[in-house]
């Protein structure tokens, strides 16, 4: 599958991968050097990859809240935010963005995931519910980095001044270029960076919008960004990958996720969490951080005086600290911060035991 932004990424030179069955750009000029422009001024993403399903009526609101483990009355309208869908194991069926946009909700599953979810959500659905996947219809634009918001006051003739996880429409009157169409934009991004994200209908009006982001920039260091540098930006900052962090089956507090749960309300699958937060052992998401050189990969063991005791999810090299990073469950017994362990794959790597994120605000 193609986004409708494949052909100006061609022009552009990306060198392109596949990722959930979408041909994405991997990187245009080198990974390295579009993942330092985001951390010091800003970059923009093709990301229409991702799924996005409305949801509507007047049920809504309580529909959101059992389905997820947040409480959705208390998102305000103009407001998102991030959360989990379980299955009643407990278990992390996606992590989402919803947008409380007043009239109707936006629900960003990840990339491929949005046929799944949308039938899940289908088989849940109680009262007045009504659920539209329009990931075909829309694209998805990330405009991420310290100089976002300078970026898109050329395009636009409004101020944002969205708080983060705020949300807005955008009329075809705010833009200072043609534009016809629908543009909801969220203060939200997968990077850690302050940014935006812009969800646009018809699909094929994000390449003018993309063009015209890259015109008016470029005096900001503006330049496109790949799904390579998307995700060494995510881990520098300990944000999880779906297909990785959560592959096999993984609940929330395994991956570190409770901060994100409103216990104060009933969702599918609270009651298996209750029950898992008796347990005295389990695995847990970890922060490695090599301390010689070397670079971790998916799947690499970690290794304890000889001993298995736990998995790498996501390793890459961090462009920012110069060394490489990875997430790895890890029986929790062994967690203890400052201590080192191997990390096993194609050759050994010893590494620390640190507490995240591994790129603080700034540090780059």
């Amino acid at each position: 599958m193609r986004t409708a932004l494949y052909d100006l990424h061609k022009e552009l030179g990306a060198v392109f991968t596949n990722f959930m069955g979408y041909e994405m750009p991997l990187y245009y000029k080198s990974i390295q050097e579009e993942h330092l422009n985001v951390r010091h001024s800003v970059g923009i993403f093709d990301v229409s990859h991702m799924g996005k399903i409305f949801i509507r009526g007047k049920d809504v609101e309580e529909f959101l809240s059992r389905i997820t483990v947040e409480n959705a009355e208390k998102i305000k309208e103009g407001m998102g935010q991030y959360t989990l869908l379980l299955d009643e194991n407990g278990n992390i069926i996606d992590d989402e963005v919803f947008l409380n946009l007043g009239r109707e909700y936006l629900i960003i599953p990840n990339a491929g995931m949005h046929e799944k979810i949308a039938e899940w959500m289908e088989k849940n659905a109680e009262g007045d519910v009504e659920i539209e996947d329009v990931s075909n219809e829309y694209s998805i634009l990330a405009i991420q980095g310290k100089l976002s918001d300078e970026v898109l006051k050329e395009i636009l003739n409004i101020d944002l001044n969205l708080k983060f996880f705020g949300c807005m429409d955008v009329s075809g009157n705010n833009f200072k270029m043609d534009f016809e169409g629908r543009c909801i934009i969220s203060r939200t991004g997968y990077t850690g960076e302050r940014g935006y994200e812009m969800y646009v209908t018809p699909a094929e009006n994000a390449v003018g919008i993309f063009k015209k982001l890259l015109e008016k920039g470029g005096k900001y260091g503006i330049m496109p960004v790949g799904i390579g540098a998307r995700d060494t930006l995510r881990l520098e900052k300990g944000f999880m990958l779906a297909c990785n962090e959560f592959k096999g089956g993984r609940n929330p507090i395994e991956a570190g996720l409770e901060w994100c749960i409103d216990w104060e309300h009933n969702f599918i699958g609270k009651n298996a969490l209750l029950e898992f937060k008796k347990r005295e052992e389990y695995e847990k998401l970890t922060f490695l951080k090599c301390i010689e050189p070397g670079i971790p990969r998916q799947d690499d063991v970690v290794m304890k005086n000889g001993k298995n005791i736990g998995k790498v999810t996501s390793g890459n090299f961090s462009p920012c600290i110069k060394k490489g990073i990875a997430l790895a469950y890890i029986n929790k017994k062994y967690i203890n911060f400052g201590e080192n362990l191997i990390i096993k794959g194609r050759r050994e790597i010893k590494a620390e035991i640190v507490k995240g994120p591994f790129v603080k605000k700034g540090e780059c």
